[in-house]
Protein backbone atom coordinates (compact mmCIF):
# COMPACT_ATOMS: atom_id res chain seq x y z
CA UNK A 1 0.00 0.00 0.00
CA UNK A 2 1.10 3.95 -0.15
CA UNK A 3 1.72 5.35 2.60
CA UNK A 4 3.53 8.87 4.06
CA UNK A 5 6.25 8.41 6.64
CA UNK A 6 8.18 10.69 8.71
CA UNK A 7 11.60 9.12 9.39
CA UNK A 8 13.22 12.68 10.67
CA UNK A 9 11.87 15.96 12.01
CA UNK A 10 11.62 19.06 10.03
CA UNK A 11 9.61 20.68 7.46
CA UNK A 12 7.45 19.02 6.79
CA UNK A 13 7.15 19.65 2.99
CA UNK A 14 11.11 17.87 2.87
CA UNK A 15 10.78 15.25 5.49
CA UNK A 16 7.37 13.72 4.57
CA UNK A 17 8.31 11.04 2.08
CA UNK A 18 5.51 9.01 0.20
CA UNK A 19 6.33 4.89 0.69
CA UNK A 20 5.12 1.68 -0.36
CA UNK A 21 5.02 -0.71 2.62
CA UNK A 22 2.94 -4.02 3.62
CA UNK A 23 -0.33 -3.52 4.95
CA UNK A 24 -0.51 -4.64 8.86
CA UNK A 25 -2.49 -7.59 10.05
CA UNK A 26 -5.14 -6.44 12.52
CA UNK A 27 -4.59 -8.16 16.45
CA UNK A 28 -8.51 -9.76 17.57
CA UNK A 29 -9.43 -6.33 18.84
CA UNK A 30 -8.46 -4.24 15.84
CA UNK A 31 -10.07 -3.28 12.60
CA UNK A 32 -8.50 -2.67 9.70
CA UNK A 33 -9.67 0.22 8.06
CA UNK A 34 -9.22 1.60 3.81
CA UNK A 35 -8.93 5.19 4.33
CA UNK A 36 -11.31 7.33 2.10
CA UNK A 37 -10.38 10.75 3.06
CA UNK A 38 -8.45 12.52 5.66
CA UNK A 39 -7.87 15.87 6.31
CA UNK A 40 -4.91 18.01 6.62
CA UNK A 41 -4.79 20.15 9.96
CA UNK A 42 -1.80 22.48 11.64
CA UNK A 43 -1.76 19.63 14.54
CA UNK A 44 -0.71 16.82 11.43
CA UNK A 45 2.06 19.07 10.68
CA UNK A 46 2.92 20.61 14.12
CA UNK A 47 4.48 17.33 15.26
CA UNK A 48 6.57 16.81 11.97
CA UNK A 49 8.59 19.94 12.69
CA UNK A 50 9.94 17.99 16.37
CA UNK A 51 7.95 20.27 18.60
CA UNK A 52 6.38 17.94 20.50
CA UNK A 53 9.49 15.39 19.87
CA UNK A 54 9.41 14.15 23.31
CA UNK A 55 6.28 12.17 23.12
CA UNK A 56 6.76 11.59 18.97
CA UNK A 57 8.28 8.38 18.69
CA UNK A 58 10.04 7.94 14.94
CA UNK A 59 9.02 7.25 12.53
CA UNK A 60 5.20 7.59 12.22
CA UNK A 61 2.61 8.40 9.83
CA UNK A 62 0.68 11.74 10.02
CA UNK A 63 -2.94 12.01 10.20
CA UNK A 64 -5.15 12.52 12.87
CA UNK A 65 -8.51 12.91 10.84
CA UNK A 66 -10.59 10.99 8.16
CA UNK A 67 -12.76 9.04 7.65
CA UNK A 68 -12.96 5.19 6.32
CA UNK A 69 -13.98 1.88 5.35
CA UNK A 70 -13.35 -1.16 7.58
CA UNK A 71 -11.95 -3.98 5.45
CA UNK A 72 -11.01 -6.97 7.85
CA UNK A 73 -11.92 -7.33 11.81
CA UNK A 74 -10.07 -9.01 15.01
CA UNK A 75 -11.46 -12.10 16.20
CA UNK A 76 -12.71 -10.32 19.39
CA UNK A 77 -14.85 -7.48 17.51
CA UNK A 78 -18.47 -7.41 18.08
CA UNK A 79 -20.03 -4.10 16.95
CA UNK A 80 -17.66 -2.91 13.95
CA UNK A 81 -17.84 -5.34 10.35
CA UNK A 82 -16.58 -5.05 7.07
CA UNK A 83 -18.23 -2.28 5.00
CA UNK A 84 -18.97 -0.03 7.80
CA UNK A 85 -18.10 3.39 7.68
CA UNK A 86 -16.06 5.03 10.08
CA UNK A 87 -14.45 7.60 11.71
CA UNK A 88 -10.91 6.56 13.61
CA UNK A 89 -9.27 8.85 15.98
CA UNK A 90 -6.64 8.30 18.86
CA UNK A 91 -3.53 8.78 17.43
CA UNK A 92 -2.37 9.48 13.91
CA UNK A 93 -1.86 7.40 10.89
CA UNK A 94 -4.65 8.38 8.16
CA UNK A 95 -2.10 9.14 5.63
CA UNK A 96 -2.10 6.03 4.19
CA UNK A 97 -3.89 3.68 2.15
CA UNK A 98 -5.43 1.08 5.41
CA UNK A 99 -4.95 1.71 8.74
CA UNK A 100 -5.26 -0.76 11.14
CA UNK A 101 -6.64 0.66 14.75
CA UNK A 102 -8.45 -0.95 17.80
CA UNK A 103 -12.22 -0.93 17.18
CA UNK A 104 -12.65 1.01 20.58
CA UNK A 105 -11.21 3.99 18.83
CA UNK A 106 -13.48 3.76 16.10
CA UNK A 107 -16.74 5.36 15.86
CA UNK A 108 -19.92 4.95 13.08
CA UNK A 109 -20.48 7.76 10.76
CA UNK A 110 -24.29 8.16 9.89
CA UNK A 111 -25.65 7.45 6.36
CA UNK A 112 -26.50 10.96 5.90
CA UNK A 113 -22.97 12.57 7.03
CA UNK A 114 -20.89 12.01 3.49
CA UNK A 115 -16.97 11.68 3.09
CA UNK A 116 -16.15 15.04 2.82
CA UNK A 117 -18.38 16.32 5.83
CA UNK A 118 -16.85 13.08 8.00
CA UNK A 119 -13.55 13.53 7.07
CA UNK A 120 -13.57 17.70 8.84
CA UNK A 121 -16.07 15.92 11.76
CA UNK A 122 -13.58 15.63 14.59
CA UNK A 123 -10.30 18.36 15.00
CA UNK A 124 -12.79 21.32 14.76
CA UNK A 125 -15.94 20.39 15.82
CA UNK A 126 -14.87 18.56 18.97
CA UNK A 127 -12.04 21.44 19.62
CA UNK A 128 -15.08 23.69 19.27
CA UNK A 129 -17.20 22.04 21.55
CA UNK A 130 -15.30 21.45 24.08
CA UNK A 131 -14.24 25.40 24.12
CA UNK A 132 -17.82 25.87 24.94
CA UNK A 133 -17.95 23.71 27.84
CA UNK A 134 -14.93 25.30 29.07
CA UNK A 135 -16.63 28.40 29.17
CA UNK A 136 -19.83 26.85 31.41
CA UNK A 137 -17.69 25.05 33.38
CA UNK A 138 -15.86 28.52 34.40
CA UNK A 139 -19.20 30.79 34.17
CA UNK A 140 -22.35 28.65 34.57
CA UNK A 141 -24.65 30.48 32.28
CA UNK A 142 -23.20 32.41 28.85
CA UNK A 143 -25.72 34.95 29.32
CA UNK A 144 -24.72 38.57 29.08
CA UNK A 145 -21.46 37.65 28.65
CA UNK A 146 -18.60 39.41 26.46
CA UNK A 147 -16.07 36.77 24.91
CA UNK A 148 -13.60 37.55 22.62
CA UNK A 149 -12.22 35.28 19.67
CA UNK A 150 -8.72 35.38 18.05
CA UNK A 151 -7.93 33.83 14.76
CA UNK A 152 -11.82 34.19 14.58
CA UNK A 153 -11.34 33.90 10.71
CA UNK A 154 -10.08 30.42 11.05
CA UNK A 155 -12.78 26.93 10.93
CA UNK A 156 -12.61 27.37 14.51
CA UNK A 157 -13.22 30.59 15.31
CA UNK A 158 -16.25 30.94 12.71
CA UNK A 159 -17.50 27.82 14.62
CA UNK A 160 -17.18 29.34 17.81
CA UNK A 161 -18.89 32.32 16.80
CA UNK A 162 -21.72 30.29 15.45
CA UNK A 163 -21.65 28.68 18.67
CA UNK A 164 -21.95 31.41 20.75
CA UNK A 165 -24.26 33.73 18.32
CA UNK A 166 -27.75 32.30 19.74
CA UNK A 167 -26.01 32.30 23.74
CA UNK A 168 -27.01 36.15 24.14
CA UNK A 169 -23.23 36.46 24.18
CA UNK A 170 -21.42 39.64 22.80
CA UNK A 171 -17.99 38.25 20.91
CA UNK A 172 -15.66 40.42 19.59
CA UNK A 173 -14.03 38.57 16.34
CA UNK A 174 -9.87 39.79 16.38
CA UNK A 175 -7.92 38.57 13.29
CA UNK A 176 -4.64 40.08 12.23
CA UNK A 177 -5.69 40.78 8.57
CA UNK A 178 -8.51 42.40 6.83
CA UNK A 179 -8.62 39.11 4.43
CA UNK A 180 -10.50 37.60 7.18
CA UNK A 181 -13.10 39.90 7.35
CA UNK A 182 -15.81 38.68 5.00
CA UNK A 183 -15.79 35.68 6.88
CA UNK A 184 -16.96 37.17 10.45
CA UNK A 185 -21.07 37.30 9.64
CA UNK A 186 -21.89 36.48 13.25
CA UNK A 187 -19.78 38.73 15.25
CA UNK A 188 -20.92 41.45 16.82
CA UNK A 189 -18.04 43.17 16.56
CA UNK A 190 -14.85 42.99 14.47
CA UNK A 191 -11.29 44.43 15.32
CA UNK A 192 -8.30 44.02 13.63
CA UNK A 193 -4.99 43.92 15.41
CA UNK A 194 -2.07 42.08 16.46
CA UNK A 195 -0.41 42.65 19.78
CA UNK A 196 0.96 46.19 18.94
CA UNK A 197 -2.12 48.01 17.89
CA UNK A 198 -4.68 46.62 20.01
CA UNK A 199 -7.40 48.92 20.89
CA UNK A 200 -7.31 50.04 24.68
CA UNK A 201 -10.37 49.84 26.78
CA UNK A 202 -12.14 46.43 25.52
CA UNK A 203 -13.11 44.49 28.35
CA UNK A 204 -13.93 40.73 28.04
CA UNK A 205 -14.84 37.96 30.33
CA UNK A 206 -13.67 35.35 28.44
CA UNK A 207 -10.91 35.40 25.28
CA UNK A 208 -10.10 32.12 23.14
CA UNK A 209 -6.98 32.24 21.81
CA UNK A 210 -5.25 30.14 19.02
CA UNK A 211 -2.77 33.07 18.51
CA UNK A 212 -0.29 33.62 21.62
CA UNK A 213 2.70 35.77 21.42
CA UNK A 214 1.71 39.36 21.91
CA UNK A 215 -1.04 39.51 21.33
CA UNK A 216 -2.36 37.01 23.55
CA UNK A 217 0.21 38.67 26.36
CA UNK A 218 -1.72 42.48 25.33
CA UNK A 219 -5.02 40.80 25.95
CA UNK A 220 -4.35 39.36 29.00
CA UNK A 221 -2.49 42.38 30.49
CA UNK A 222 -5.64 44.69 29.18
CA UNK A 223 -8.88 43.24 28.64
CA UNK A 224 -9.63 39.67 30.55
CA UNK A 225 -11.67 41.59 32.96
CA UNK A 226 -11.08 40.11 37.05
CA UNK A 227 -12.47 36.80 37.52
CA UNK A 228 -12.31 35.47 33.82
CA UNK A 229 -10.49 33.07 32.09
CA UNK A 230 -8.04 33.25 29.28
CA UNK A 231 -8.51 29.83 26.85
CA UNK A 232 -5.21 28.99 24.86
CA UNK A 233 -5.76 26.22 22.56
CA UNK A 234 -3.57 26.96 19.40
CA UNK A 235 -0.32 29.25 18.71
CA UNK A 236 -0.39 30.31 15.31
CA UNK A 237 2.17 33.07 15.80
CA UNK A 238 4.27 29.98 17.08
CA UNK A 239 5.59 32.52 20.01
CA UNK A 240 4.01 31.03 23.68
CA UNK A 241 1.91 33.14 25.05
CA UNK A 242 4.10 35.06 27.73
CA UNK A 243 4.64 33.80 31.03
CA UNK A 244 4.87 36.91 32.44
CA UNK A 245 1.68 38.37 31.50
CA UNK A 246 0.07 34.99 33.09
CA UNK A 247 1.59 35.63 36.51
CA UNK A 248 1.05 38.95 36.45
CA UNK A 249 -2.72 38.48 36.54
CA UNK A 250 -3.64 36.16 39.42
CA UNK A 251 -7.27 37.17 38.98
CA UNK A 252 -7.42 35.55 36.11
CA UNK A 253 -7.94 31.53 35.29
CA UNK A 254 -5.77 30.61 32.79
CA UNK A 255 -6.84 27.01 30.52
CA UNK A 256 -4.81 25.62 28.24
CA UNK A 257 -7.11 22.98 26.01
CA UNK A 258 -5.46 20.02 24.31
CA UNK A 259 -7.73 18.21 22.28
CA UNK A 260 -5.86 14.61 22.30
CA UNK A 261 -5.31 15.34 26.46
CA UNK A 262 -9.11 15.33 26.53
CA UNK A 263 -10.09 12.33 24.22
CA UNK A 264 -7.80 10.00 26.17
CA UNK A 265 -9.17 11.17 29.25
CA UNK A 266 -12.96 11.54 28.15
CA UNK A 267 -13.63 7.87 28.05
CA UNK A 268 -15.96 6.27 25.17
CA UNK A 269 -19.47 7.42 25.92
CA UNK A 270 -18.18 11.10 26.28
CA UNK A 271 -16.46 10.72 22.77
CA UNK A 272 -19.81 9.25 20.96
CA UNK A 273 -21.71 12.16 22.51
CA UNK A 274 -19.14 14.62 21.46
CA UNK A 275 -19.45 13.20 17.84
CA UNK A 276 -23.43 12.89 17.52
CA UNK A 277 -23.31 16.67 18.50
CA UNK A 278 -20.41 16.84 15.48
CA UNK A 279 -23.05 15.29 13.15
CA UNK A 280 -25.79 17.37 14.48
CA UNK A 281 -23.49 20.33 13.71
CA UNK A 282 -22.63 19.18 10.29
CA UNK A 283 -26.24 18.63 9.72
CA UNK A 284 -27.16 22.00 10.29
CA UNK A 285 -24.23 23.92 8.87
CA UNK A 286 -22.61 24.98 12.36
CA UNK A 287 -19.61 22.99 11.61
CA UNK A 288 -19.18 23.11 7.85
CA UNK A 289 -15.79 23.22 6.79
CA UNK A 290 -15.05 24.66 3.28
CA UNK A 291 -13.07 22.38 0.89
CA UNK A 292 -10.01 24.24 -0.93
CA UNK A 293 -8.81 21.46 -2.50
CA UNK A 294 -8.70 17.02 -2.47
CA UNK A 295 -5.59 15.21 -3.79
CA UNK A 296 -4.36 11.85 -4.27
CA UNK A 297 -2.14 11.19 -1.61
CA UNK A 298 0.09 10.56 -4.54
CA UNK A 299 0.38 14.20 -4.86
CA UNK A 300 1.16 15.05 -1.12
CA UNK A 301 3.83 17.55 -2.34
CA UNK A 302 0.97 19.83 -4.26
CA UNK A 303 -1.42 19.27 -0.91
CA UNK A 304 1.29 20.33 1.18
CA UNK A 305 2.53 23.32 -0.84
CA UNK A 306 -1.55 24.26 -0.95
CA UNK A 307 -1.76 23.78 2.62
CA UNK A 308 1.27 26.49 3.26
CA UNK A 309 -0.79 29.24 0.47
CA UNK A 310 -1.59 32.26 3.37
CA UNK A 311 -4.70 32.61 0.23
CA UNK A 312 -6.19 29.45 0.70
CA UNK A 313 -9.69 29.35 1.55
CA UNK A 314 -10.43 25.88 3.26
CA UNK A 315 -9.70 22.97 4.18
CA UNK A 316 -6.93 20.53 2.27
CA UNK A 317 -7.95 16.88 2.00
CA UNK A 318 -6.14 13.75 0.73
CA UNK A 319 -7.26 10.69 -1.52
CA UNK A 320 -5.67 7.92 -0.40
CA UNK A 321 -7.53 5.49 -2.67
CA UNK A 322 -5.49 7.08 -5.64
Amino acid sequence: MLSSLVRQFGDPRQVIELVDTDRATPGAEDVEIAVSLSAVNPSDLIPVTGAYSARTVLPFVPGFEGVGVVTRVGAGVRDLKPGDRVIAIGSSGLWQQFLVRPAEWCFSVPDDIDDQQAATSYVNPLTTLRLIEQLREHFGSLKGRSVGVTAAGSAIGGMLLRLLAPEDVATTAIVRSEKSVSHLADADRIIVADGDNLPSRLAFDAVLDAVGGTLAGALIARSVQSGGTFVQYGALSGVPVPQAAISGRPDVRFAFLWLRTWVHSAGRDALEAAFERSFAGLRDGLFASPIAGTYPLSRLAEALAHQGDPRRDGKILLDPRC
